[in-house]
């Protein structure tokens, strides 16, 4: 964490497609994560920036505007601004959130096709490209499904496999057929340019063996892939909506929605960058990079994405790729055609956002191991520790001093060996919470902030000041700064929560402006007004019964 100081740090999320609301699985994998590392350095006082975008070009899109009967800007505009709604409703909010469809990105993606065709890893190639006799258009990636040629599974979309994760190339899907109508296609001959990602082979083995910052079990997943030997990548498309192709014999032909979305990473990064003076290629290659992803998009991430920049010349590849598993729901994969799924706007009409932020990140690890969102758990998290440890301990607290001292922090006495060991818990606390939270184990963070909740109940309840008036004022002046402290630590989880318990406490200024480390002060002054209000209430039956509801 002292390397950071000297650097500015970027953020990326994986950008959501603009089709369909956000759901519990783009939060667990793709949202949260950066959301709680962004607000922690924030307050360490390091400078960073958060960025993400949404996807508005590829064949998804331009299918779902169709079936609307919208066109596809209209379209994606809307979707841009309701993942915004959404994601602020949550407390994500991003420094930019761009879309890739923005004027820049597509200037900077044209920019890394010339650059890229001028560096020599660009070429022309006849295809073999799928045809709908019916519809009368050519089918590129999601209007055509088939069978995986790897591992066999079936309904695979003709781009990848969503069950090995293999990206296929056009015309490998076995048992085609049209995604719209369902007839089998035939073929037609078409013109598309290649990027030689089979040219950086060693180079990115080199560069995964070498970085320490990338995750061993998605590295070596990578490394046999590469081992297998890279293909290089059909980067263009037969359809009408897309980065047009800067070059005047392929004005009819637009980028693969995979050449342009990720570089809208950079052009959001430089957006957010200018605001604050500083812009260009040299602020991405000063700042130490994370990309936050799910483990369905590592191929891109891991190889294509960095093949692109190696190839370009300007930009850094990243430092981090924090890649997570899926988010089963209730045992079973998240699905929207079979509507088993809930979305974010659905969740927070039953619970607040801290609901949601807490539970998704006690159940995460940071690995490619799946998670499983299960509301009887969730209930049982959200009461016994929300409620029954770090609500209980900051209103038993606050509470007190409304009952004996009309809501003034009273003046302490003494401090003794049990206030030394809490502050001592303090120190430690913020130390192991930071460090935790700095290696992406989110989980592991949260879990030693109830640990620290825990310890804090148990001063108070050993301390006795209903039957201890010769120490009460201390137990009851330490407590209310031990409220404070656990504020600071639970605010990268939990941030309305923090604020609602830090307005309790009597400031008017953000917990940021204190930052991380003061929380080891004694900041909660005699004299002090605060006042006691629940930050919890209890997840009822009722409330299951709503999902349940939902999920049919």
């Amino acid at each position: 964490m002292d390397e950071l100081r000297k650097r500015s740090v970027v953020i990326t999320a994986a950008l959501p497609y603009a089709y369909d609301d956000l759901h519990l699985g783009h939060i667990a994998s793709t949202h949260l994560p950066p959301d709680i590392l962004y607000r922690y350095l924030k307050l360490k006082g390091i400078q960073a920036i958060q960025v993400c975008a949404s996807d508005d070009f590829g064949t998804p899109i331009l299918i779902a505007a169709e079936k609307k009967g919208e066109q596809p800007r209209e379209y994606v505009a809307r979707w841009n601004r309701r993942f915004k709604e959404d994601l602020e409703k949550l407390g994500i909010v991003y420094d930019v959130f761009d879309r890739t469809s923005s004027d820049e990105n597509v200037q900077t993606v044209q920019e890394f096709f010339t650059r890229l065709r001028a560096n020599g890893y660009i070429f022309e190639s006849e295809v073999s490209q799928f045809y709908c006799e019916y519809d009368k258009k050519f089918l590129p990636d999601r209007y055509v499904k088939g069978k995986c040629p790897y591992c066999g599974a079936e309904e695979q979309y003709s781009d990848g496999c969503e069950n090995c994760g293999r990206t296929l190339q056009p015309g490998q899907v076995l048992e085609p057929h049209c995604s719209i109508c369902g007839r089998p296609p035939s073929t037609r001959k078409s013109q598309h340019y290649f990027f030689r990602l089979s040219a950086f082979a060693g180079k990115l083995e080199e560069w995964l063996k070498s970085n320490g910052g990338l995750q061993a079990d998605a590295k070596n997943y990578v490394l046999n892939w590469i081992k297998d030997g890279l293909q290089d990548w059909d980067i263009t498309r037969d359809i009408s909506w897309g980065v047009p192709v800067p070059l005047p014999d392929a004005r009819d032909k637009v980028f693969y929605g995979w050449f342009d979305n990720h570089l809208c990473y950079i052009t959001a990064a430089l957006k957010a960058a200018r605001r604050t003076g500083t812009a260009g290629a040299e602020f991405w290659n000063d700042s130490t990079v994370y990309h936050f992803i799910g483990k369905d998009i590592v191929y891109h991430h891991y190889l294509f994405l960095p093949g692109m920049r190696l190839g370009d010349g300007r930009f850094k590849l990243p430092d981090f790729i924090p890649t997570r598993g899926h988010l089963l729901l209730m045992g079973k994969k998240i699905s929207r055609s079979r509507r088993w799924m809930i979305t974010v706007r659905d969740f927070l009409d039953i619970f607040p956002p801290d609901y949601l932020r807490f539970y998704l990140t006690r159940i995460v690890p940071f690995s490619q191991a799946d998670a499983n969102f299960d509301f009887k758990e969730f209930a049982d998290k959200i009461n016994n520790e929300l409620v029954a440890n770090i609500g209980n301990f900051a209103h038993r607290a606050l509470s007190f001093v409304e009952t004996r001292h009309g809501g003034v922090v009273p003046a302490p006495g003494a401090a003794g060996v049990d206030e030394a060991a809490i502050l001592a818990d303090v120190e430690s606390a913020l130390a192991e919470t930071g460090d935790l939270i700095g290696q992406g184990h989110f989980d592991r963070a949260i879990k030693r902030v109830l640990d620290f909740s825990t310890k804090c109940n148990q001063y108070f309840q050993r301390k006795a000041p209903w039957n201890n008036p010769a120490e009460e004022p201390t137990t009851v002046f330490y407590s209310c700064n031990l409220v404070a402290a656990l504020a600071t630590l639970a605010s990268p989880f939990l941030p309305f929560s923090s604020e609602e318990l830090w307005r309790q406490l009597g400031f008017d200024r953000p917990i940021e402006a204190d930052g991380w480390d003061a929380a080891s002060k004694l900041r909660v002054e005699s004299g002090r007004k605060v006042q006691a209000r629940p930050l919890f209430t209890k997840v009822e039956e009722k409330d299951i019964a709503r999902v349940n509801v939902m999920l049919g």
